[in-house]
């Protein structure tokens, strides 16, 4: 656990998607945001699990934190949100009033784009209403004295998010979604729908103009042979040791970099089933009148 005289983070990694949840509280007023959480998906038989999100339920319970916010940095290609499930527990496990889902507003292209993929146009709430709060770059969410903004990353998809904490007045940590990785794995890829190299490396450009002690925390790590799974950084370390980022590398090569490598990229195991679930905020689709649900395979769509 990292903390500050104002405010905590507690990380949570998943093994098997490579991803980073945490939660971020207020030392004072113990509220708390949760942050990408993960909903375990076992793709060969088709069940789910809710055993990652319970670690963070006990955590909250354990640490008598009360749940504010959940945000999504993005909509997630490589594991199902587990927003939904989460939302609705208090530290006790009772149902509460439940905390609100946050994205970004340009959530809206991400869902034209895959509703249409996946033929889902009649189940996806106008105006990205499936999400209880959609932010604009610059909108602030007050967590206690805490205060999280929102700052505009698109690359990866339109809609990234990344969150800047600031404390007494100034920025102290980011937690950047899917943009940098730690330094020795790099930067996101871009090829997805409405992916956009330039515009990753302008946004990793405005993530790497703050102070060089800022803290950056990463969605994922993807760990070389021989090195622990890590997920913190600095600002300074990101601009001094990234393999595809760090200074003197200019637009135009990190752009060649990065469209020649996402041509070599697999599609993550998880995409088909996770994103037609995420871009409705973690429902799964409505069951049957058996109480049966269904995901989509669209075939030859990508």
């Amino acid at each position: 656990m990292t903390s500050t005289a104002s405010f905590g983070v507690q990380a949570f990694f998943d093994a098997v998607t490579g991803t980073v949840s945490y939660v971020l509280h207020d030392a004072a007023s113990r509220e708390a945001a949760v942050i990408d959480p993960v909903w375990d998906f076992d793709v060969q038989s088709g069940r789910t699990s809710t055993a990652s999100a319970q670690r963070i339920a006990d955590y909250l319970q354990a640490e008598q934190l009360t749940l504010h916010w959940v945000l999504e940095t993005h909509t997630h290609a490589d594991h199902l949100s587990a927003a939904q499930w989460l939302r609705m527990q208090m530290p006790s496990g009772e149902v509460r009033v439940a905390a609100p889902v946050v994205i970004g507003q340009q959530i809206t292209q991400v869902q034209k784009v895959f509703g249409g993929i996946y033929g889902m146009e009649d189940c996806i709430a106008p105006q990205g209403a499936d999400f209880d709060c959609l932010l604009s770059d610059g909108d602030v969410l007050a967590l206690g004295a805490t205060r999280i903004r929102a700052l505009g990353v698109p690359g990866h998809t339109p809609a990234d998010l990344a969150y800047a904490v600031e404390a007494a007045g100034a920025v102290a940590a980011i937690f950047v979604g899917d943009t940098l990785f730690m330094p020795d794995v790099g930067t996101a890829r871009c090829d997805f729908p409405g992916g956009d190299a330039r515009a990753l490396y302008r946004s990793i450009g405005r993530l790497l103009a703050h102070p060089p002690q800022t803290t950056l925390y990463v969605c994922h790590d993807y760990p070389p042979a021989g090195r622990a799974a890590a997920w913190c950084s600095t600002v300074a370390e990101q601009r001094a040791h990234n393999i595809h980022v760090h200074d003197g590398v200019d637009e135009a090569a990190f752009v060649a970099m990065r469209e020649a490598r996402d041509a070599t990229l697999a599609m993550p195991q998880l995409m088909l089933p996770s994103v037609q679930v995420n871009i409705r905020a973690g429902r799964l689709p409505d069951a049957d009148a058996q109480g049966r649900r269904f995901l989509k395979l669209p075939v030859d769509a990508l």
